[in-house]
């Protein structure tokens, strides 16, 4: 009988070609399902938008925006500081004016370019022929990320700084207060960098810089304690599972290039629990909407973060495999 140290026996060379003959494809198939199935299906679907005027005068448009199968979600308000007020405070993303003037479209390409864009178009289609709808951009976009290709660039080089925490804490078989200590000061300065990069040097994020390394910094410490966490409770399949969760669903169902409301279901909705789809969105509100809009998504992360530190504590317990492949030993418990 071998014993527990000795080297485990390589599997047989047709097992290995066969598994990666196998594997690659299907692994290819999912890469490419989770992220060009999202971008090829980008469309409305119940996105707020609002509508403001006189009832008499609005009804026909809200009657359109409502007729074009669920694309839209209109919500009603008084008049154009109403509507103004409800897109600073992220309820809608753009809003239709209606006097006497004529139409007034109000939108936020802070919150979104590619939805900027579609409500312009949208609204132009309605426009009786001749009819010039005037545009007024009432949270703008910053000049140097005009399109939020940036923003939306950000959150993978932040998902790969999490899984890396992560992935560091368990290779280092870091135990007590040393892991959350590790995986919290990383997460700090991985957040500073950030927003200095961001707000200092490239000028994409205009917001409260303390904000804003806040939000980057709990990102970060909500991906890596969530693979730092799996490691420990289940060894280098949980890294595995942490890392395909985070980066290849998590990133291309965050909607952070385009919308949330615009992703096929059930992407939209599942982005916006995973890290990268909530840190999409917190970060927008600090950098753009002064923290409106911001509660839910870092509810999110912290959530994320509370789960990886338990699942490391309770890995930690259990004795879960280390980066050797061997059980750790069950850390004491407090005495009575």
């Amino acid at each position: 009988m071998p014993s527990p140290s000795a080297p485990r026996p390589a599997p047989p060379p047709a097992r290995g070609i066969v598994l990666i003959a196998v594997l690659v494809p299907v692994i290819a198939a999912l890469a490419l399902w989770a992220f060009a199935w999202p971008a090829a299906r980008l469309a409305p679907r119940d996105l707020p938008v609002g509508v403001a005027g006189p009832a008499a005068a609005t009804a026909p448009l809200e009657r359109s925006l409502a007729a074009r199968g669920g694309a839209f979600e209109v919500h009603r308000y008084a008049g154009e500081a109403a509507a103004r007020e409800a897109i600073e405070n992220r309820e809608v993303y753009g809003a239709v004016v209606v006097s006497a003037g004529g139409p007034e479209l109000l939108t936020a390409s802070a919150a979104s370019p590619a939805v900027a864009q579609l409500l312009r178009e949208a609204v132009a289609g309605q426009a009786p022929p001749g009819t010039e709808v005037r545009v007024t951009d009432v949270v703008a976009a910053p000049p140097s990320d005009p399109r939020g290709a940036a923003l939306g660039a950000s959150l993978l080089p932040l998902s790969l700084a999490g899984v890396a925490t992560g992935v560091l804490v368990w290779r280092f078989g870091l135990r007590g207060p040393y892991a959350p200590a590790a995986l919290l000061a990383a997460a700090a300065l991985a957040g500073a960098v950030a927003a200095a990069l961001g707000h200092g040097w490239l000028g994409v994020l205009t917001g409260d810089w303390w904000a804003e390394a806040g939000t980057l910094a709990l990102a970060v410490l909500a991906v890596g304690s969530a693979v730092a966490g799996l490691a420990a409770l289940l060894g280098p399949a949980g890294i595995g599972l942490g890392a395909l969760t985070v980066v290849l669903l998590g990133n291309p169902f965050s909607g952070a290039a385009s919308a949330p409301e615009l992703l096929p279901e059930p992407a939209g909705a599942l982005g916006q629990w995973l890290p990268p789809g909530a840190a999409g969105t917190a970060l927008r509100s600090v950098a753009y909407f002064d923290g409106h809009g911001a509660a839910g998504p870092v509810l999110v992360l912290a959530l994320w973060s509370a789960f990886g530190l338990a699942a490391l504590a309770l890995g930690r317990r259990r004795g879960a495999p280390g980066p050797d492949g061997t059980a750790r030993a069950r850390s004491p418990l407090p005495a009575a």
